[in-house]
């Protein structure tokens, strides 16, 4: 599947337009294209760019750091939304206690993200990326497929029992294989795409109640002490085997599908038919 150089050069347009969002707002769609968009830049220049530069050495450094702020704030915005559609007629003391508390929270790490995002950085992080996506350069025979396939050579041959340690680096790994794979729009790639987006999504799912559990344990202990923190429990285990399940497509989505036999397939069609009459 071929490189596409217009999406690529589009990611960068994209990120750009969602920088300068962010830095007006820091509603829960702006920090989530922004990091979205960040990481795709990311992903393109550390797979296809060959050797960095310095320029783009210090982009990247910059680029973390606000995605690292945003991710506080995108967490407590999803770990919020989880909260409330959990129903917990046993604890709704410390449901809205827990609320509360996200709440507060994300009230102090907007302010401080908003800072983070002040004119003399943005102005900075514009001037790079437009140098970067300048002076980029992506060998023809790129083929993000191929690319994707190696980021999950090493993850996917993990012949052990998928732990919380293993799903984590499936999590990042499935990511950025996906990202990868978007750089040859619909050229083929689309399918592995949808695949990849939707292991992503249920071992990030896994991931986000993962985060709050361990934050209401933080508040109000075990789970013998605690029912909300025992239903969050009982809700993160059964979305770690949702995830584990999810983990182990990777591999069969780059196997070959095997070739049909027309013959054998008339052949097990008719057979239905004869027990029927029989």
């Amino acid at each position: 599947m071929p490189f596409d150089q217009n999406l690529a050069r589009r990611n960068f347009e994209k990120l750009e337009k969602h920088l300068s969002k962010l830095s007006a707002t820091s509603s829960a769609e702006s920090v989530h294209r922004f990091r979205t968009y960040s990481r795709r830049v990311e992903v393109l220049l550390h797979e296809f760019a060959g050797k960095s530069s310095r320029n783009e050495r210090k982009l990247q450094k910059l680029l973390a750091k606000l995605r690292k702020k945003a991710g506080r704030v995108r967490d407590l915005d999803i770990q919020s939304a989880l909260l409330r559609s959990l129903r917990s007629p046993q604890a709704p003391g410390q449901k809205s206690h827990l609320q509360r508390a996200l709440i507060g929270e994300r009230v102090k790490l907007e302010k401080k993200l908003c800072k983070a995002f002040d004119q003399e950085t943005v102005a900075e992080i514009r001037k790079r990326l437009r140098r970067v996506e300048r002076d980029i350069e992506i060998a023809r025979n790129s083929n993000p497929v191929q690319a994707a396939k190696g980021l999950l050579n090493d993850v996917g041959h993990d012949h052990g029992p998928i732990t919380e340690p293993v799903l984590h680096r499936y999590r990042i790994a499935v990511k950025r294989a996906r990202y990868v794979t978007e750089l040859g729009g619909n050229s083929g790639g689309d399918y592995i795409g949808e695949q990849l987006r939707r292991i992503q999504d249920t071992i990030g799912d896994w991931h986000d109640w993962l985060l709050l559990t361990e934050r209401a344990e933080k508040m109000f202990g075990s789970v013998q002490d605690s029912p909300l923190v025992a239903e969050l429990r009982n809700v993160t285990r059964a979305k770690f085997r949702e995830a584990a399940r999810a983990a182990g497509d990777v591999k069969a989505i780059f196997s070959p599908k095997p070739a049909v036999n027309t013959a054998s397939k008339s052949t097990s069609l008719r057979v239905p038919a004869a027990t029927s009459a029989a």
